[in-house]
Parts: structure tokens; sequence; C-alpha cells
């Protein structure tokens, strides 16, 4: 558990700071896929854009007379196919990992709506209510996650 979280002593109860953990945990997940899926469309742009390039200068540019000589010298070059894999490979990897990332975020967003709905549930003592603005701030400039609203 989160030393932040361990140190909500009196603010909290035990079942609300499991919550908040799993919600940190969410919040974690969902930037983790975020990051990887970012970074498999940079590699995936890049992977294209040199494809394209060595099409050009390998292929194109030297047959550019005939469409039939294009294809001809792409057909007769194994390396090709294997580059048209790979980018193609990179591209089913991006849309996975796109996936992915929709799917720990709409867990995250599900889980941190419940938290907002259940406010009033989870903070019931008079004290505890007036104390849970200091939890709210904790979460948003510990981990930036906003729990005053549902919407993002």
């Amino acid at each position: 558990m989160e030393q932040e979280i361990i140190n909500l002593d009196e603010r909290t109860d035990p079942a609300t700071k499991q919550m908040l953990q799993n919600v940190i945990d969410r919040k974690k997940k969902f930037d983790r896929y975020t990051a990887r899926h970012l970074l498999s469309v940079w590699i995936t742009i890049g992977l294209t854009s040199i494809y394209f390039f060595y099409l050009y200068v390998t292929v194109i540019q030297p047959y550019s007379y005939s469409f039939a000589e294009i294809f001809s010298a792409y057909v007769q070059n194994s390396a090709n196919l294997s580059f048209l894999i790979l980018t193609a490979g990179t591209y089913g990897l991006m849309v996975l990992l796109k996936e992915k990332r929709e799917k720990a975020e709409k867990e995250y967003q599900g889980l941190r709506c419940e938290i907002v709905d259940r406010s009033k549930d989870l903070w019931k003592k008079e004290e505890e209510w007036k104390n849970r603005h200091l939890v709210f701030d904790m979460m948003k400039k510990k981990f930036d996650i906003n729990l005053y609203h549902e919407n993002k």
C-alpha cells in the first residue's frame, strides 16, 4: 500500500483505504499502457516512414518507367516482404496496446467514479466528511486522480 494511503489514519476506514489504493493501482496501469501505446505509435510511424523511403529508393525510383517493372522488382526482393510483415506487426501491436489502454482507462474511470458517487457512504462521520477534502487534495497532488468530480 502507498505510504500516503497508510498515513490517512483517522480520516478514512480500512475499506476506503483499499478502494483508494485500488484506484491508484488502476491509474498506474492506465498510465503504463498509455506510455506503451504512445511508444508503439511512434515506432510504427518511424518504421512506415523508413519502409516507404526504402521502397522509393530501391524500387520506385529505378523502375518508375513501368508499373510492371516496379511490381516485378518489389516481388523479387524478399526483404520487402519481411519489412512489410514487420511494419504490419508493429501496427497490430499498436492496435492491441490501444485496446488494452482503453480497457485500463475504463476500469480506472469506473472505480474513480464509484468513489466519487459513494463519497457520502465512505466518509459517514461528521469529522471524516469535513476532512475528506484533505484526502481528495492528496490524491490530486500525489497521484493526479481527481475525486471531486466524475468528469475527467
